[in-house]
């Protein structure tokens, strides 16, 4: 994919919205040469006995790993083992090399991610956060030990579920609201079944837990994960569909305990925030309490899984930035809508957002070619992850479904 200054904005905030200053890549302070620049080659993967090109940083390759089915958020365990979540139900277990697939457990209500803590699994499905008893290297749970540790608001309707276990020891949970632009926030004054929009944090005591909103005012934020060296909490978020293919364009956010990102009322056109008309209602809170993104990926892109490099991860060069999935677009040009050639549609791929002295400076290609000219896709990433050996991992969805894994050419 060829890049062009708009593709991808980063944005730095100052103390009022008023005076935010707008870096486009085109403007951004270059980095030193030779420092941090990916350089990027082709490769050809022959897959169910079709070739499939990709372009990936040089000096990688891209390899189909395991199938699965319908597989979404992927975690390493502490004895690296890799687990990951799934549209189908099912909860897989890999053990290294990654290439056999095990069936942990299989569950209703969708099971799309999971976390560890000591002596337990929890899994998130759409209606609660689940957990059960878990020790390293165990192969198989059984259905009736999984229990609901504290209940989120179900329903249909970006109905995945992400958790997270923070540095700060504390379990969180992404949700995004039910539909395009429901009246749904992560606050007081709605009713339980309508507090969705955001990232919440759980609070136990007493063998009671029970969630209190972090973040709000987020449409879809699928993927959230903490910069290594700072423990400030990052999160990608998908935005509407009703402003057509080139609006608004899809957030990456810093996050932070009570921070409001403003969806659906408020949304970030490119240069400010300005009032979104989808819905009706008074804000919850004013426009100039709105937290831009610090990175902005093309409209329809549809972001889902982030995770940041850890020292020692991939290479120097992608030492803590994060690495995010974007599935790609439905919509299709001109409009947004179903209706149009397919080889219009944002493409899916895979890319970096790039930190420096922990800022975003720029958003970057990591692994692209997974639609072809004519809109025909063999992948849709999802769960991004890097593993205990410094690989990038991550999921396919739809298409070819199952694990890939890029990682350093010997």
């Amino acid at each position: 994919m060829n890049h062009n200054f708009l593709k991808y904005l980063i944005i730095r905030p100052r103390s009022s919205l008023k005076f935010a200053l707008l870096l486009l890549l085109c403007c951004s302070s270059p980095a030193p040469a030779g420092t941090d620049m990916l350089t990027y080659e082709e490769q050809t993967l022959t897959l169910d006995e079709k070739r499939r090109t990709v372009r990936v940083p040089k000096g990688y390759r891209l390899e189909l790993l395991s199938r699965l089915d319908e597989p979404r958020m992927l975690t390493f365990a502490a004895n690296g083992d890799l687990f990951a979540g799934s549209k189908s139900g099912k909860i897989y277990r890999l053990s290294p090399p990654y290439t056999k697939a095990e069936v942990l457990v299989q569950l209703d209500d969708y099971p799309h991610s999971v976390a560890f803590r000591q002596g337990e699994i929890l899994i998130a499905r759409t209606n609660g956060l689940y957990r059960a008893p878990y020790r390293p290297g165990q192969s198989t749970i059984a259905p009736d030990t999984v229990a609901l540790l504290a209940a989120l608001p179900g329903g249909g309707g970006h109905d995945s579920r992400t958790v997270g276990v923070g540095p700060d020891g504390r379990v969180y949970a992404s949700l995004g609201i039910q539909r395009n632009c429901s009246d749904q926030y992560l606050g007081q004054g709605y009713r339980l079944e309508d507090q969705r929009g955001g990232v919440m944090a759980l609070r136990e005591s007493g063998g009671k837990a029970h969630w209190e909103p972090f973040a709000s005012g987020l449409r879809n934020p699928v993927g959230f994960d903490w910069q290594p060296h700072t423990g400030v909490l990052f999160a990608s978020n998908n935005g509407p569909d009703h402003l057509g293919y080139d609006q608004p364009p899809e957030y990456f956010s810093r996050l932070a305990a009570g921070s409001f990102h403003g969806m659906p009322w408020f949304r970030f056109d490119g240069q400010k925030v300005i009032r979104d008309d989808c819905v009706s209602s008074v804000p919850p809170r004013p426009i100039d309490e709105v937290t831009m993104p610090v990175a902005t990926f093309p409209a329809r892109s549809a972001p889902l899984g982030m995770a940041f490099v850890p020292k020692g991860g991939m290479d120097k060069r992608l030492e803590f930035d994060a690495v995010v999935a974007l599935h790609g677009s439905w919509g299709t040009q001109p409009g947004g809508g179903f209706i149009g050639r397919a080889a219009t549609r944002r493409p899916p791929e895979i890319v970096a957002v790039r930190f420096r002295n922990g800022q975003a400076v720029r958003v970057d290609d990591l692994i692209t070619g997974f639609q072809l000219p004519d809109g025909e896709r063999w992948a849709r990433p999802a769960g991004v992850v890097i593993g205990p050996d410094g690989a990038l991992y991550f999921s396919s969805d739809s298409d070819i479904d199952g694990l890939f894994r890029l990682k350093r050419a010997r």
